[in-house]
Protein backbone atom coordinates (compact mmCIF):
# COMPACT_ATOMS: atom_id res chain seq x y z
CA UNK A 1 0.00 0.00 0.00
CA UNK A 2 2.91 2.72 1.31
CA UNK A 3 4.68 1.58 -2.27
CA UNK A 4 1.66 2.22 -4.42
CA UNK A 5 1.20 5.90 -2.81
CA UNK A 6 5.15 6.61 -3.23
CA UNK A 7 5.04 4.92 -6.82
CA UNK A 8 1.97 7.02 -7.55
CA UNK A 9 3.54 10.23 -6.11
CA UNK A 10 6.74 10.03 -8.22
CA UNK A 11 5.16 9.41 -11.36
CA UNK A 12 3.20 12.46 -10.59
CA UNK A 13 6.45 14.26 -10.54
CA UNK A 14 7.91 12.84 -13.58
CA UNK A 15 5.19 14.08 -15.28
CA UNK A 16 5.67 17.08 -14.73
CA UNK A 17 9.30 17.10 -15.47
CA UNK A 18 8.45 15.66 -18.45
CA UNK A 19 5.65 18.51 -19.58
CA UNK A 20 7.90 21.28 -18.31
CA UNK A 21 10.46 20.19 -20.14
CA UNK A 22 8.34 19.52 -23.43
CA UNK A 23 6.87 23.32 -23.16
CA UNK A 24 10.30 24.87 -23.32
CA UNK A 25 10.51 25.77 -19.54
CA UNK A 26 14.02 25.43 -18.98
CA UNK A 27 16.56 28.10 -18.02
CA UNK A 28 17.90 30.17 -20.82
CA UNK A 29 14.88 29.34 -23.56
CA UNK A 30 12.76 31.82 -24.47
CA UNK A 31 8.62 30.79 -25.02
CA UNK A 32 6.05 32.85 -26.60
CA UNK A 33 2.67 32.15 -27.38
CA UNK A 34 0.64 33.03 -30.00
CA UNK A 35 -2.91 33.85 -30.45
CA UNK A 36 -3.07 33.51 -34.01
CA UNK A 37 -1.71 30.38 -35.91
CA UNK A 38 0.87 31.07 -38.39
CA UNK A 39 1.67 28.89 -41.37
CA UNK A 40 4.16 30.78 -43.46
CA UNK A 41 7.66 30.54 -42.28
CA UNK A 42 8.19 34.30 -43.06
CA UNK A 43 5.46 35.71 -41.75
CA UNK A 44 5.82 34.10 -38.43
CA UNK A 45 9.78 34.67 -38.04
CA UNK A 46 8.24 38.63 -38.39
CA UNK A 47 5.82 38.07 -35.92
CA UNK A 48 8.99 36.11 -33.60
CA UNK A 49 10.93 39.22 -34.05
CA UNK A 50 8.63 41.92 -33.92
CA UNK A 51 7.54 40.77 -30.36
CA UNK A 52 11.41 40.20 -29.00
CA UNK A 53 12.30 43.86 -30.25
CA UNK A 54 9.07 45.15 -28.61
CA UNK A 55 10.47 43.63 -25.22
CA UNK A 56 13.52 45.23 -26.12
CA UNK A 57 15.78 42.49 -27.25
CA UNK A 58 18.43 43.03 -30.54
CA UNK A 59 16.98 40.14 -32.84
CA UNK A 60 18.56 38.68 -36.16
CA UNK A 61 17.35 35.48 -38.04
CA UNK A 62 19.99 33.79 -39.39
CA UNK A 63 17.95 31.11 -41.15
CA UNK A 64 17.16 27.21 -40.84
CA UNK A 65 15.33 28.61 -37.70
CA UNK A 66 18.54 29.84 -36.21
CA UNK A 67 18.01 33.12 -34.19
CA UNK A 68 20.75 35.51 -32.88
CA UNK A 69 19.24 37.33 -29.93
CA UNK A 70 21.11 39.90 -27.77
CA UNK A 71 24.16 37.80 -29.02
CA UNK A 72 23.33 34.57 -28.44
CA UNK A 73 22.47 31.46 -30.34
CA UNK A 74 18.69 30.34 -30.42
CA UNK A 75 16.83 27.90 -32.37
CA UNK A 76 13.26 27.70 -33.12
CA UNK A 77 10.87 24.59 -31.77
CA UNK A 78 7.18 25.14 -32.99
CA UNK A 79 4.73 23.41 -30.75
CA UNK A 80 1.07 23.33 -31.34
CA UNK A 81 -0.51 22.87 -28.16
CA UNK A 82 -4.59 22.62 -26.92
CA UNK A 83 -5.58 24.73 -24.18
CA UNK A 84 -9.38 24.47 -22.92
CA UNK A 85 -9.99 22.50 -26.57
CA UNK A 86 -7.87 25.88 -28.40
CA UNK A 87 -5.17 25.89 -30.14
CA UNK A 88 -2.52 27.84 -29.50
CA UNK A 89 0.89 28.34 -30.87
CA UNK A 90 3.90 28.20 -28.31
CA UNK A 91 7.11 29.20 -29.74
CA UNK A 92 10.06 28.09 -27.90
CA UNK A 93 13.46 29.65 -28.67
CA UNK A 94 16.04 27.25 -27.08
CA UNK A 95 19.04 28.82 -26.15
CA UNK A 96 22.30 26.68 -27.96
CA UNK A 97 25.40 26.36 -26.25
Amino acid sequence: MEFTIILYILLGIGFLFFFNWLMGYKKGNITIDFDERFFNKKEYVEAIKNKLESEGKEVAYKGNGRFNIDGKNYLLIDRNVSMGGVPLQRTILKLEK
